[in-house]
């Protein structure tokens, strides 16, 4: 059954397909609906800090850009991406645990030479943790070549990697901001520049921070909105 594209709801995601500030408006209006069907996958009362708050609000933003009036009702068609992306969500954390993290400096050797990430995967103790290792490994390889497209290395990640506290701790409210308003990890992947006046206003942090530590920022914001589910298990701490 078709929706009526005069309905306000449907007018408003319409709205929202093209305009930020709907499109935040909408997640804000109807963050009840996407907290309970967060709480419902995992069965009990979810939190800010959940992950999967964060993975249900990008899904309804989602539904918000597929939606068509032909698809029916807008709360059961962004209802039924929430539960998708949530169930694909659990999937693969139960397979993929403890691999690599990305918000640790990267070590030197003994001749002072900056080890990879790769370098630091532990030896496989088992067919399972062999398959970690190759799935982190794998990961790790596709975030790189995702940065080349923003002329990011991981050696400038790494170079950009907050050294002090209260960098550290700005950093952590920039992402936390951005991951709670959606439209700004959009905006990121769709003009490959990083929002810094909308994430130093909105978490009120200073921007030039933000720019000292920009490429650092954009690969945090790429791994939390792109599915890198071994990378992300180790940044949890980087956001709480």
């Amino acid at each position: 059954m078709k929706a009526d594209p005069g309905n306000e709801i449907v007018r408003r995601v319409y709205a929202a397909k093209t305009d930020n500030a709907e499109a935040d408006d909408l997640i804000v209006d109807y963050m009840g609906f996407i907290k309970a069907e967060t709480a419902r996958h995992l069965g009990r009362f979810c939190t800010d800090q959940d992950d999967e708050l964060s993975i249900a609000m990008l899904a309804f933003y989602d539904a918000i850009q597929k939606y068509d009036h032909n698809s029916g009702a807008f709360i059961s068609f962004a209802g039924l991406i929430i539960r998708n992306r949530l169930i694909d969500y659990s999937r693969r954390e139960n397979r993929h645990r403890k691999v690599i993290s990305l918000d640790q400096p990267l070590e030197q050797d003994a001749e002072g030479v900056p080890t990879t990430m790769a370098d630091r995967l532990p030896e496989p103790k088992s067919a399972d943790s062999e398959l970690q290792q190759q799935a982190a490994a794998s990961e790790i390889s596709e975030l790189k070549t995702q940065l080349k497209d923003y002329g990011i290395s991981l050696a400038d990640v790494v170079d950009q990697s907050p050294r002090q506290k209260r960098s550290l701790k700005i950093c952590q409210e920039a992402v936390r901001y951005a991951r709670e308003h959606p439209q700004l990890i959009q905006t990121l992947l769709k003009t490959r520049k990083l929002p810094l006046s909308e994430l130093s206003s909105g978490a009120n942090v200073a921007r030039k921070t933000l720019e000292r530590h920009r490429k650092y920022l954009i690969a945090l914001l790429l791994v939390y909105s792109n599915g890198y589910d071994n990378i992300r298990d180790h940044l949890k701490a980087m956001t709480l």
